[in-house]
């Protein structure tokens, strides 16, 4: 009787979900909830039965055997048919919606893996989430931190005579947290007329350029290379200028702090650090940790989204894990969120770990990277080992999306939507946070617009674990910090091959001399972080014979200048290749072929032209390439028509291109491209008629074009066209007639003034939806 009331809604719910079945299958669905439907009356005749009545007795369990053939029958024979359709059904529709957005299109998936029925992509989705989440726990620590805020701001706002102010605690104690609300408080910004400025220094800052640039923002000048000393009779009217608050972040050292400290009529500034520095601090705030019941909020809220224990939680078992924390709030947030709906024999275990051989008098710091080793023992391998990856980046910095996920498709072995949902994964465990570009439109728009951040605390974390076995077995080769050189200990190591799949240097400017003869057989991915103007490409890349990933980030003020290039002659398995303030050179320089390379990523470049200004640039060398991206790329005034010889090249962005004004008209010759943007590039006044005839292109990227005048006559003929974004584009006034035959596009974002040039086609196109994008004034990526 049970069995049957649990199985006849299910069958019931099948029925009428909505779902059109075939006449075959609904007929047998009928059938089995009608013999369900008997079979419950005759279990109520049973139970109603005399039991000294043998024969109807008998009669009843005679029926009851037949009632459980004619079922198991259909559950166990024509119940696996329905369910074998049912895969084969799902399989079509999932190679027509892969047909639809195409498997190599990164930024379409995006925006195509929704939560629900909701328009905002999951990725966009966990990043609001976060957001949320943030202001929950600064009103979860409550009483703590709103006493904390007030004391600070009181010396903040209310002692002129104070100059230097320091916020001092362990790591992961809420340090930054307590600074971030003081700088976003509206009485503080009131107070210094929005004058706050916010600036994460790190163990290893480029000291000059942090000076330049808070030198630039605290005189009201938007060019960061401007000198931070100005004569006497240059510098600006203080008394005018008014107050003006720095907040400097994650100090490490005292002659950083020295060095960023600005004695100026009206200045402030408000110091973050583990470490308390009299010689400086005029006044000195320190964190507490929090009480009892703000840590129990603070680990239930992770732990079981609500702020107290839940009814079937054990109190004893949570308390003890709790207490286990030490009151650090990013130790109760990462652990409460590592054993979220898990089974108790993981909180036992959580527990017996963080207590086991603990002595009572160990301080905070000295165990908080052993108790916060403890996440990501609950980690999937696969999700564990991408978030030690990450260390593999400099601290307080932003890693770039699409360098990360790169990484993790080419030695993971993965998939980019794996990649994606172990993004998110991460971010939901408190341990990594998203970060959107503010000038970003919708999800997939660009990539660039995406970018991850780690707590230093958590940085740590990743390279003590990865530390635990000998220096040549280890799977990632990191650096924890710059350093002038390799370290030494590299050095004591080298007479034996390098065991590492990912090695990561962060150095200052390297010449031959500088790298060590080292063996890396098993190196797939290769990160190389500098500050210098001239770099010298390691010799050692000739001994990484299975090089997939190359990435080469220039923290300097200034494009550096790469030499060594007769390296990339070994890069025959090379498959990505991200450079960033780099001067790219010319033909001479690079004449190997890369016949793997899928993919060029050139961020903020500079490019060596010849004497009649083209760019220099030879796709022989790159026979496979899919994409290449332009992005805040100087000089680049004309897109060489040697690009479009790139004929299976897939995705094109030239993007934050100030100086391009010309498009070539051979850009037409690309007949596999199906990505197409020109984000931000003001110079551009128009677009080649040849545009019209990409065949395959389904998104094109004009946004913020904003001297752009029109649209290609001839636009009808993109007929794969899927998505326009032409938000910021006012001069153009119009739109070909030709689009009423772009029977395919579902998705136009403009300004409101332009929405209504495309009325008409609206009317025409099924399915057409013209967005209204929201105007965007926020400036805060100046800073960055």
């Amino acid at each position: 009787m049970v069995y049957i009331n649990e199985l006849l809604p299910i069958i019931e719910e099948i029925k009428y979900s909505g779902v059109e079945l075939p006449q075959v299958r609904q007929h047998q669905l009928d059938s089995l909830s009608e013999t369900l439907r008997s079979g419950r009356e005759l279990a109520t005749k049973v139970l109603l039965s005399n039991r000294w009545n043998v024969y109807k007795n008998l009669v009843y369990a005679r029926k009851m055997e037949k009632l459980e053939k004619n079922i198991s029958r259909f559950l166990n024979g024509t119940l696996p048919v329905h369910v074998l359709a049912d895969v084969h059904h799902m399989r079509v529709g999932l190679d027509k919606l892969e047909e639809k957005i195409g498997l190599d299109r990164l930024e379409e998936r995006i925006g195509g893996l929704k939560i629900g029925s909701s328009e905002v992509g999951w990725v966009e989705e966990s990043m609001r989430r976060k957001v949320e989440e943030e202001e929950k726990i600064v009103n979860l620590i409550g009483v703590g931190m709103v006493l904390a805020k007030k004391k600070v701001m009181e010396v903040v706002v209310g002692r002129d005579d104070l100059k230097v102010i320091g916020i001092c605690g362990i790591g992961g104690s809420g340090k930054t947290t307590l600074a971030t609300e003081i700088s976003k408080d509206p009485q503080v910004k009131s107070h210094f007329n929005n004058r706050v400025f916010f600036v994460t220094v790190s163990q290893s800052p480029n000291v000059e350029y942090l000076k330049q640039k808070l030198w630039a923002q605290i005189a009201g000048n938007n060019i960061v290379g401007s000198p931070y000393f100005v004569p006497q009779w240059l510098q600006p009217d203080w008394g005018t200028q008014g107050r003006t608050l720095v907040i400097l972040d994650d100090v490490w050292s005292l002659s950083d702090l020295e060095q960023l400290v600005f004695s100026i009529p009206g200045c402030k500034t408000l110091a973050v650090s583990r470490f308390k520095y009299p010689k400086v601090f005029n006044w000195t705030f320190d964190v507490e940790l929090l009480r009892e019941d703000e840590a129990m909020s603070l680990f239930c809220h992770s732990a079981f989204g609500q702020q107290s224990l839940p009814i079937f939680a054990d109190r004893n078992l949570v308390e003890q894990v709790v207490k286990e924390c030490k009151g650090l709030p990013l130790a109760l947030k990462v652990i409460g969120a590592s054993l979220r709906d898990q089974p108790q024999m993981f909180w036992t275990s959580a527990k017996n770990r963080l207590s086991r051989g603990e002595p009572i008098c160990e301080s905070h710091a000295t165990k908080l990277l052993d108790r916060m080793a403890i996440s990501i023992e609950f980690l999937p391998p696969k999700v564990k080992e991408c978030f030690l990856d990450l260390a593999s980046f400099p601290e307080d910095k932003k890693i770039p999306l699409d360098v990360l996920i790169n990484m993790w498709v080419e030695i993971h072995d993965l998939d980019e939507e794996e990649a994606f949902a172990i993004l998110v994964e991460l971010s939901d465990k408190n341990l990594i946070t998203l970060v959107k570009d503010a000038r970003a439109g919708d999800t997939y728009s660009s990539y660039f617009e995406i970018f991850i951040t780690e707590h230093d605390v958590l940085r740590d974390m990743a390279l003590h674990y990865n530390n635990g076995v000998s220096l040549n077995e280890r799977w990632r080769l990191l650096m924890p910090r710059r350093e002038e050189g390799l370290p030494k200990e590299w050095e004591r190591n080298m007479d034996k091959p390098f065991q590492a799949r990912i090695v990561s240097c962060h150095t200052g400017e390297m010449k031959e001399g500088d790298w060590f003869p080292m063996e890396f057989p098993m190196a797939e991915v290769l990160i190389l972080n500098f500050s210098s103007n001239e770099f010298y490409l390691p010799p050692f890349i000739e001994r990484m014979p299975n090089l997939k990933a190359l990435v080469l980030i220039n923290y300097g003020n200034c494009n550096t200048v790469l030499h060594n290039f007769s390296v990339f002659s070994s890069m025959s398995k090379l498959r990505s290749l991200w450079l960033e303030k780099i001067v790219i050179p010319s033909v001479p320089d690079i004449t190997v072929p890369i016949p793997n390379l899928r993919k060029i990523s050139l961020v903020l470049c500079e490019f060596v032209k010849r004497l009649d200004g083209t760019i220099v640039y030879m796709p022989l060398i790159l026979p496979r390439l899919l994409e290449l991206t332009m992005d805040h790329c100087t000089n680049l005034n004309q897109l060489p028509s040697s690009v479009c010889t790139f004929s299976s090249l897939k995705i094109l962005g030239i993007t934050n291109c100030h100086d391009l004004q010309n498009l070539p008209n051979e850009i037409g010759q690309l007949k596999s491209l199906q990505i197409l943007r020109f984000c931000s590039c003001p110079a551009l006044e128009q677009l080649p008629q040849s545009i019209c005839g990409l065949e395959k292109l389904k998104y094109l990227d004009i946004s913020q074009c904003v001297n752009l005048t029109s649209l290609p006559e001839r636009i009808g003929g993109l007929i794969m066209l899927e998505k326009i974004d032409m938000r910021e584009c006012s001069q153009i006034r119009s739109v070909p007639a030709s689009a009423v035959s772009l029977r395919r596009l579902r998705r136009v974002i403009c300004d409101e003034e332009a929405s209504w040039l495309w009325k008409e086609i609206e009317r025409v196109v099924p399915d057409l939806w013209v967005e209204v994008a929201e105007e965007c004034f926020n400036l805060d990526w100046l800073a960055e």
